[in-house]
């Protein structure tokens, strides 16, 4: 919105204008005033007829001089002399041309003295006028983000300030149409032409002055306009890419799939980088495989993912494998399978970064455009997305070899467990069975005479039997025997019999599961009977295990006071690695006095 003009400005503006008034306005005036001087003389004269009152005539001189230009200001003098003269004739004929002269003198000195006043005043103020206008096209050009709105504003400010004709004056790009009547002031920031400045073709020698005077400060203006779009687009390019960055930096860390994360990487260099065609490959051997490709050609035959393609020839991946290092190659020069695809796919140039993983070159991130040129900061910009791929593959190598260990060390254990109970039931029960059995036959002939013998050989023979049960007892803790035989539903069976807390089981489980899956689920329900025996005051616990396409899901929930807390359980914990070990996972939920929930999934394809 326009701010109002003060009242002053306004009347200082009319009276230092440019450009004269009408010449009319300034006869008509002249002549009024001489007339009125005339009449204010005559009756001074009747109050002091001795006086000449030649100064009064001066008013009109004044006057016009001010508003009017000099041959006007030079006229109004001549005429307030006749008047003065005419004054004079009517008192006396004498002293008249001497009174004449000075008069006349005294007019011109006026004339003179009051024009140059009034060109000072009004270059000062034009000045005022223009150092305001630039001002206001400064804050107008910086803030405005419509080019054309804001040139057009601009020639509206100048045409006003600089008073000029039609058509006017109007600001435009360097290509601007010139029209009928104007012509055009090239505008440029060194040997950069910024714009152009149409103005009408005849102009004054002081329009022409006021326009030559203006015209290095739009140039500076319109410089600066270009070099602030120019840092608006270059901060919108940075900002731009940091969010492209930061969201594949959130997948990284949320532990997303390496090959989500290489879709990801594509779309967002193609769209970022406005490039025809991007891919992220991996290196194997001898040959590199597509992991993620972005390509906008419609062709079939296109680039896409899981196509291999040996390494050979002189390409941007090639050259990446071999060197460890970053590659630009021109395509029209590039050999091989894989050059002879994209020249056909209409690529001129190429450029790839290496994806480093480890301190070996996984592979590389590679794209290609149609152009001769492109921005100087795309290997930077490649090399960013590339060091995040490492990451995400680096982490899921890490967490594989992680998970894969773990699993192994399980299975260890458990195999160990396994060959421990199946030697305790093979070996030292066997023999306690054997031993009590010969008790027995020595018990039978020991005489009757010998009664003591006879009890203390059946006390020997009933604690053979206890031991041999809390053997087996053991043995069923170190591996449960009937989930080798039987496999996990019947091992629930057993468990949830054995539970001192009533147990209600749904199991359907039609197949077997590997071992390891089967042992960490029947360790899961192992241990939540016992903690919901001794810790939690259940009535009744729940268990429901289903299994399908060798996937399980396992739920083991009691009716108990709750509070369960991992961080305060050894067990707990050991179970949730267990689980993990086998690809699965386990979450807990016991809120105060709400009871326990343990929930198992497990895939063991993952494992």
């Amino acid at each position: 919105m326009t701010e109002p003009i003060p009242l002053r400005s306004r009347l200082v503006t009319t009276v230092l204008r440019p450009s004269e008034p009408p010449i009319g306005w300034g006869i008509a005036l002249a002549v009024g005033l001489i007339a009125v001087e005339i009449v204010i003389v005559l009756l001074l004269k009747q109050i002091a007829p001795e006086n000449a009152f030649g100064a009064v005539f001066l008013f009109g001189v004044l006057v016009v001089s001010a508003g009017w230009g000099f041959r006007l200001s030079i006229v109004t003098s001549i005429a307030s002399a006749a008047a003065y003269a005419y004054i004079h004739v009517i008192e006396s004929s004498e002293s008249l041309v001497p009174a004449v002269v000075v008069f006349l003198v005294l007019a011109l000195l006026t004339n003179v003295l009051v024009g140059q006043s009034r060109l000072r005043a009004m270059e000062s103020d034009q000045r005022r006028r223009e150092a305001d206008l630039l001002a206001a096209l400064a804050r107008t050009m910086l803030r405005t983000s419509n080019p054309s709105e804001m040139l057009d504003d601009a020639g509206a400010r100048l045409s006003a300030v600089l008073d000029l004709p039609a058509p006017y004056a109007k600001l435009g790009p360097a290509d601007a149409t010139v029209g009928d009547g104007q012509q055009r002031i090239v505008l440029r920031d060194g040997d950069c032409i910024v714009g152009s400045l149409l103005v009408p073709a005849e102009l004054s020698l002081v329009d022409a002055r006021r326009v030559q005077r203006i015209v290095p400060a739009v140039e500076a203006l319109l410089a600066a306009t270009r070099d602030r779009g120019i840092l608006l687009e270059q901060t919108l390019a940075l900002a731009r890419q940091q969010a492209s960055l930061r969201r594949v930096a959130t997948l990284v860390a949320l532990r997303a799939e390496p090959d989500d994360v290489h879709l990801v990487v594509a779309a967002e260099l193609a769209d970022g980088l406005n490039i025809e065609h991007v891919s992220v490959v991996r290196y194997d051997e001898k040959f590199f495989t597509v992991l993620a490709a972005r390509d906008d050609s419609t062709v079939a035959d296109r680039l896409a993912r899981g196509k291999r393609f040996p390494l050979g020839g002189h390409n941007v991946c090639t050259v990446v494998e071999s060197t460890g290092a970053a590659a630009v190659i021109d395509f029209t020069t590039a050999t091989g399978s894989i050059a002879e695809r994209l020249r056909g796919r209409g690529l001129k140039w190429g450029i790839g970064v290496p994806v480093n993983v480890d301190g070996r070159t996984w592979g590389a991130v590679v794209v290609g455009g149609t152009g001769r040129e492109f921005e100087s900061d795309v290997e930077d910009r490649l090399a960013d997305f590339a060091d995040l791929i490492a990451t995400a593959v680096y982490n899921s190598e890490t967490r594989r070899e992680l998970t894969q260990s773990r699993a192994r060390v399980v299975a260890a254990a458990d195999q160990a467990r396994r060959t421990i109970e199946r030697d305790l039931h093979d070996g030292a029960q066997q023999r306690i069975v054997s031993l009590g059995m010969e008790l027995r036959s020595a018990q039978a002939e020991v005489p009757d005479e010998l009664d003591e013998l006879r009890k203390g050989l059946d006390r020997s023979v009933e604690t053979l039997a206890q031991v041999n049960a809390d053997l087996r007892e053991l043995s069923r803790g170190i591996h449960p025997a009937i989930l080798s035989r039987g496999g996990l539903a019947p091992a629930l069976k057993t468990l949830a019999r054995r539970s001192p807390i009533p147990v209600a089981l749904t199991a359907e489980i039609a197949t077997r599961l590997p071992d390891s899956v089967e042992v960490a689920a029947y360790y899961v329900v192992a241990e939540a009977l016992t903690n919901a025996a001794k810790y939690a005051d259940a009535s009744e616990v729940s268990i429901f295990a289903f299994s399908r396409d060798g996937h399980l899901d396992l739920t083991v929930a009691d009716d108990g006071k709750g509070g369960a807390d991992v961080d305060r359980g050894s067990g707990l914990i050991g179970l949730q690695d267990r689980v993990a070990a086998v690809g699965g996972t386990l979450t807990i939920s016991s809120p105060v006095g709400g009871g326990t929930t343990l929930t198992v999934r497990i895939d063991p394809t993952t494992g």
